[in-house]
């Protein structure tokens, strides 16, 4: 994994290759998908704010029960007469009026903690799948025409301030038919969200990840569905929405550079992380067809049985002739004998018949 660090070429804000730079040891990370998906299950409930209903609500009133013997049930009954309510039952939460089944309180265990090494194994193979094409794609995002994955640009563009730049810079890099696809996904929110300020849903477009804010998060705050994160505040919910690895990432220089010292790699830890180093795979090949297929493989087994006798269903002799007369050659001869017993009695009762009705 170490060895295969191949070259990532930097585009300048003209869309043009200027250079090339290291591709991060972070990229090689193991991808798994079932760690993302449960940091990001996890942290994505740290942001909740308590909520319950009123602990009186449903019993502001005086009811009570009022016994047996009186064939009715007995649930709290409100009291007193001359109105619809008098009588009617209070209190339970199958009652009009009444409160709630397991009232919800603000107590409830609303956040999660989770490992801060499974975190950073998350954001790592966050970041290896992001630099795949073919996981890029099957998330949904527009990277036909993009000329490479990760895609890289020159710091330069961290001192942009207009979006008119921020949006001929997309176009350059091809990367605007993802913008696109973001614009044309608009739609009105189903449920109640829709009345509480959040009346519309969108697609995710691409995340640009930055070194120094020079201005960049002015110029590609308004277009829809842009991401902008610092490389010092890589988060997972942005990096992979909702626990799915793939999302579309698009680096600065500088940034790039920096993720060997943040994270790493497998031959010297990483630097601004207190004895850190990049997660070690499980396997070092995951082509299982080539392992399945391969010599070493193939010599620990035996042979493949070639004669394999099947069994056939026994058929019932009574039933099947072809089975009696394997038991039986005389069989047919027997059958065939009875036939024409058959018929002659028949035709014998017959002709009975007639000389009766002509008599």
């Amino acid at each position: 994994m170490a060895c295969a660090r191949p070259l990532v070429s930097v585009y300048s804000e003209k869309g043009v290759a200027s250079g090339s730079i290291t591709l991060p040891a972070v990229f090689k990370a193991p991808i798994r998908p079932d760690i993302v998906n449960f940091v990001h299950t996890n942290i994505s409930k740290n942001h909740r704010q308590a909520y319950a209903v009123k602990s009186i609500a449903g019993e502001q009133t005086s009811a009570e029960s009022w016994g047996t013997g009186r064939a009715v049930a007995r649930i709290p009954r409100v009291r007193g007469g001359g109105t619809h309510r008098s009588g009617q039952a209070a209190f339970g939460n199958m009652c009009r009026g009444g409160r709630m089944y397991a009232p919800t309180k603000t107590w409830r265990r609303w956040h999660r903690r989770c490992n801060i090494n499974q975190r950073r194994f998350a954001v790592c193979s966050a970041l290896a799948a992001s630099s795949l094409p073919a996981l890029v794609m099957s998330k949904g995002h527009k990277i036909d025409q993009t000329p490479e994955i990760p895609l890289v640009v020159e710091d330069k563009v961290q001192q942009f301030k207009k979006t008119k730049d921020a949006v001929v810079l997309l176009k350059k890099l091809k990367a605007w038919d993802d913008i696109k696809k973001v614009m044309k996904s608009r739609k009105i929110r189903a449920g109640k969200g829709k009345m509480r300020n959040r009346r519309h849903t969108m697609k995710r477009g691409p995340c640009i990840i930055y070194d120094k804010d020079e201005g960049i998060s002015k110029a590609f705050r308004n277009i829809p569905g842009i991401t902008l994160i610092s490389v010092d505040r890589l988060n997972l919910l942005k990096i992979a929405p909702g626990g799915h690895v793939g999302r579309f990432l698009i680096w600065t220089q500088s940034a790039l550079k920096r993720l060997d010292g943040i994270y790493g790699t497998w031959r010297k830890p990483a630097v601004e992380k207190s004895a850190y180093n990049l997660p070690m795979p499980k396997m070092t090949c995951t082509d299982l067809s080539k392992i399945l297929q391969s010599t070493e493989v193939k010599s620990a087994l035996r042979a493949p049985k070639k004669g394999i006798a099947r069994r056939s269903q026994k058929k019932n002799p009574l039933k099947n002739i072809r089975a009696m007369l394997k038991l039986n050659p005389a069989a047919a001869s027997a059958k065939r004998s009875a036939i024409l017993l058959q018929e002659r009695r028949v035709r014998e009762k017959a002709e009975l018949k007639a000389k009766k009705a002509k008599a």
